[in-house]
């Protein structure tokens, strides 16, 4: 099952503006490098004049409960905690709806460094960021990023893309004996779920959703 990685990050409401940069800015460092900023580059987003400063702003983190200390590192608290620098770069192909199913663009926007931690080597992965509130119920949002693990199979209950007729979409896969269904998972119960008997391929299924502004 895929990992929505900032389920409880819902928390940085009440920080202030100052710990939301610099949270934002150890969780991405973490999310593309697998390692923690350094004091310095802390200060940088939040504007400290000094380590204490900084220091003061990560003890706030860890004592809300977004990121903890591993030894000298610092990692996210409820989610990968990334112990490797190694990373792969991952191409963000484009945008898929999570409502009425849009074409897939396959040009490659950008490349953006994920941990291996996320996406494991042996395996090809792409980034697709979502649009519309189908699938909101599992946390999906619109502009959320999608980290795909590419295949062409699914397990029931697994968070697919799915191709039909040259369109993309992001639903939940169920297979039966005579169809495959795409279901919605969404609190907009306009959403309705999608029957085929064929004209469906699989693209991937979705491993982690990544918050918006990593890119």
């Amino acid at each position: 099952m895929y990992r929505v990685l900032y389920t409880s990050y819902t928390m940085t409401n009440n920080l202030s503006d100052k710990d939301k940069k610099a949270f934002a800015l150890i969780r991405n460092k973490i999310i593309h490098y697998g390692e923690s900023p350094s004091l310095r580059e802390i200060n940088v987003v939040t504007g400290g004049r000094s380590p204490r400063s900084a220091s003061l702003v990560v003890e706030r983190l860890v004592a809300s409960g977004l990121i903890k200390r591993k030894g000298r590192k610092l990692i996210l608290a409820n989610t990968y905690s990334a112990n490797s620098v190694s990373t792969i770069n991952v191409p963000l192909v484009g945008q898929v709806a999570c409502g009425t199913p849009i074409f897939a663009k396959e040009n490659i926007e950008t490349y953006i460094p994920i941990s291996t931690r996320m996406a494991q080597k042996g395996s090809k992965y792409f980034l697709l960021r979502a649009s519309g509130d189908s699938m909101n119920e599992v946390g999906i949002n619109s502009g959320d990023l999608l980290l795909i693990r590419q295949q062409d199979t699914a397990e029931n209950g697994d968070n697919v893309v799915a191709l039909i007729n040259d369109e993309a979409t992001v639903k939940s896969f169920e297979k039966t004996r005579d169809a495959i269904i795409l279901r919605p998972k969404s609190t907009n119960k306009s959403h309705r779920p999608i029957i085929l008997t064929d004209n469906c391929m699989i693209q991937g299924v979705v491993v982690a959703v990544l918050p918006e502004d990593l890119h």
